[in-house]
């Protein structure tokens, strides 16, 4: 099938899955927040429109499309997409086919280090999280007005080319700090894309399905930022321990090591046919060597 999407936010994640989704010969249309974004993406050959432009009617792009993703992030508002968006859906015919949101493994809060999967129940700490569980539902209820599948995918930190260790430990900012016990679980931006692109061509039965999208080896931070300092051939940063690396942290980098959790990507295998390319940093921090593809931040 060759499908029409349209995604709310062409950042990192959205460019990944426009790339994939024309690769297999699909057209991509998505928003951007100012006009030269607008004009950049045209230079690069994507289709883009200024998001939530005041009494302007649903674009074509958007009024066609087969299958809708958003990946802009909630504020304490709500989904600024739906908050600008909402009412469009009804003027849609034929439906769309297919919902997607991009959420976060965040939602699940703290579990000491244990494995989550989609089963378990949502209990979000961080205001962040709180607002992307909100969102989950606010989706959740659109997607059962319009009778539309919806697939949910919640993620925990995406890196891939650009965006990686690698890029940390070249530029000197790599910072290695050793909380015991603390993993993190992550996924390759590649690995990503191809699932998102996976669901699109594979809609769950109604009300909606949620997937979480993480790879094998959830990780302590000190490894991977070691490991990439090997690939590059240069020291890694010296470890630090938590209480000494707290201090001078960012309230939003405290935030993360408040939470530790484990991440089971079972689902993705089993409904979706996903065999990860990247199944652990190490195979992605490989890849990433290479440098990033362009993009629009």
């Amino acid at each position: 099938m060759s499908g029409r999407l349209f995604i709310f936010g062409l950042g990192y994640a959205g460019l990944a899955i426009a790339r994939q989704a024309r690769g297999a010969g699909w057209s991509a249309a998505a928003t951007a927040t100012t006009a030269e974004k607008v004009s950049q993406l045209a230079t690069e050959g994507w289709t883009a429109e200024l998001f939530a432009q005041p009494n302007v009617p649903a674009s074509e792009a958007f009024s066609t499309a087969t299958h809708v993703l958003c990946t802009i992030p909630p504020d304490e508002q709500g989904d600024p997409a739906l908050r600008h968006y909402a009412s469009s859906f009804a003027q849609l015919k034929p439906r769309p086919l297919w919902l997607g949101y991009l959420s976060t493994t965040g939602v699940y809060g703290d579990t000491g280090g244990q494995w989550v999967d989609e089963s378990a129940v949502p209990r979000p700490g961080a205001a962040r999280s709180r607002y992307r569980l909100a969102a989950e539902q606010a989706w959740q209820a659109l997607a059962a007005q319009y009778e539309i599948p919806l697939h949910i995918f919640r993620l925990p930190a995406i890196y891939g080319p650009g965006r990686s260790a690698i890029e940390q430990v070249r530029a000197g900012t790599a910072r290695s700090v050793d909380k015991p016990g603390q993993v993190f679980s992550r996924i390759h931006v590649e690995d990503l894309a191809r699932t998102v692109f996976a669901s699109m061509e594979r809609p769950a039965p109604l009300p909606a399905a949620i997937y979480n999208v993480a790879d094998d080896a959830p990780t302590p931070q000190p490894e991977v930022i070691g490991h990439a300092a090997r690939l590059l051939g240069v020291p890694a940063p010296p470890v630090l321990s938590w209480e000494q690396a707290a201090p001078s942290m960012s309230e939003m980098a405290r935030s993360f090591y408040a939470e530790n959790r484990r991440v089971r990507n079972d689902r993705i295998k089993r409904e979706l046919g996903i065999v990860l390319k990247y199944p652990t940093y190490r195979e992605g921090l490989a890849a990433c060597l290479g440098g990033p593809p362009a993009q629009v931040s």
